[in-house]
């Protein structure tokens, strides 16, 4: 895997949203086919010989490369989306970011008891919102069978608020 190619296609972009933000913007990696191709292989491989019923991607950027990866193993994929967003009855958490509160919602019938679940997003920073997105899911009765990102910010220790015992997959770790 070639890491250097794919970190090379994110930048940082200083104070955003707000002073003291260091945002992690994925948009280069998009724009660029083989930055693009090397990130989904790069993400798929710890899941390929798993049996995977869901991918649940985290609103916004989790929808970016969560579909494609549902697609490639046969799964279905899951939006978890801020609230108000989703049509159907929902179940909500509500959860800390690293610079504020939100809530995640989904739709209650968009996992069924049992299903193997893995949890998707860009980035893992204070891991609140895929804490959040765990919850939603052992709440519907699913298992997480891991969590996949392109970024872990470690100095945030995310790891932290996740499951224990659930592999924890990224490419790049600042």
């Amino acid at each position: 895997m070639d890491t250097d190619y794919i970190r090379s296609h994110i930048r940082t972009i200083l104070d955003f949203p707000e002073e003291g933000i260091q945002f992690k913007d994925i948009t280069p990696l998009l724009l660029d086919s083989k930055a693009n191709e090397l990130t989904l292989s790069a993400l798929l491989e710890p899941f390929k010989t798993l049996s995977v019923d869901k991918i649940v991607g985290l609103e916004s950027r989790g929808f970016l490369f969560g579909p494609s990866l549902a697609k490639d193993l046969r799964a279905g994929f899951v939006p978890a989306r801020k609230k108000g967003k989703l049509p159907y009855k929902t179940t909500q958490k509500e959860y800390g970011l690293e610079y504020g509160q939100d809530v995640l919602e989904m739709h209650i019938d968009a996992i069924k008891p049992g299903e193997n679940v893995v949890i998707h997003d860009d980035l893992l920073a204070t891991g609140g919102t895929a804490k959040a997105a765990t919850d939603l899911v052992l709440e519907l009765g699913g298992k997480v069978i891991g969590y996949s990102f392109i970024i872990e910010l470690s100095f945030l220790s995310g790891k932290n608020q996740l499951l224990e015992g659930i592999p924890i997959h990224y490419i790049i770790q600042y």
